[in-house]
């Protein structure tokens, strides 16, 4: 008889919690679709051109505050190496939720591009701001590889920093960190910009992708010492991809 008591507690503990992540999940949607449909006409207009790409990038920066704080996240940060606003930078980073990309854009003031995947391109009105602000890569095409390298060149010699998550995708929750593509670090060597380590730590089991799991928490976040390229060659980029995961990998240890 008790015992029967206790499975049906944890029943409902499990229905109620179900429920209860539901309905925050649904909230995530409404505050990141509600904002683009109101702010949509200012929004389209600052994606118009690249030359305006700062102004819709301060737009970004205030979207991503309102999910993050709205959702009942907040975050503690270490900051190794303060970021020059005068120069441009390789943000890379361990990639579990979409909250990585919000404290991205949280974090860093100047602005930067992402390197993401084309299939977000194809996401409802997302896809379409997407598609004119971010650099969109097919890694299973040689020529839309290159495009890429040839659209983040032009926006690196027009000041524009770059932000890459290196593991090329979201990993299963039981990966700490997958293994590291090394075009970030060839981008970063052939225009020498120092690579900036960001570790998140906590949105794997906080906010991650699954539907069904997350709550809201204290983000502890890393901004490690930069690691400067300064005559390294292509020859190095194996080198480079290695020490860089090693560093945020360790970083994630520490963290449990």
């Amino acid at each position: 008889m008790i015992h029967n008591i206790f499975v049906y507690l944890a029943l409902m503990k499990k229905i109620i919690s179900g429920i209860l992540v539901t309905i925050w999940r649904i909230w995530f949607i409404l505050l990141a679709m509600v904002p683009i449909l109101i702010f949509l006409p200012i929004i389209v207009i600052s994606i118009l051109r690249e030359k305006w790409f700062p102004y819709f990038f301060k737009i970004a920066r205030a979207w991503a505050h309102v999910i993050f704080y709205g959702m009942g996240f907040y975050f503690k940060k270490e900051i190794k190496q303060p970021i020059d606003p005068n120069k441009s930078y390789m943000f890379i980073g361990n990639h579990s939720s979409m909250m990585d990309i919000m404290l991205m854009f949280i974090l860093v003031k100047k602005p930067f591009v992402f390197v993401g995947k084309k299939e977000l391109g194809k996401v409802p009105v997302f896809g379409f701001i997407y598609k004119r602000t971010a650099i969109l890569v097919d890694r299973s095409s040689p020529a839309s590889r290159k495009a890429v390298y040839d659209n983040a060149n032009r926006r690196i010699n027009n000041g524009t920093s770059v932000c890459i998550f290196p593991e090329g995708g979201v990993p299963d929750r039981s990966v700490l960190l997958a293994d590291f593509k090394k075009g970030a670090f060839r981008l970063a060597i052939e225009h020498q910009l120092p690579i900036v380590p960001i570790t998140f730590c906590g949105l794997k089991e906080f906010f991650p992708f699954e539907w069904w799991y997350g709550k809201p928490a204290k983000i502890k976040i890393t901004v490690h010492k930069h690691i400067e390229v300064d005559g390294l060659t292509l020859n190095d980029v194996n080198d480079l991809t290695k020490k860089s995961r090693t560093l945020i990998y360790n970083s994630l240890l520490e963290c449990k």
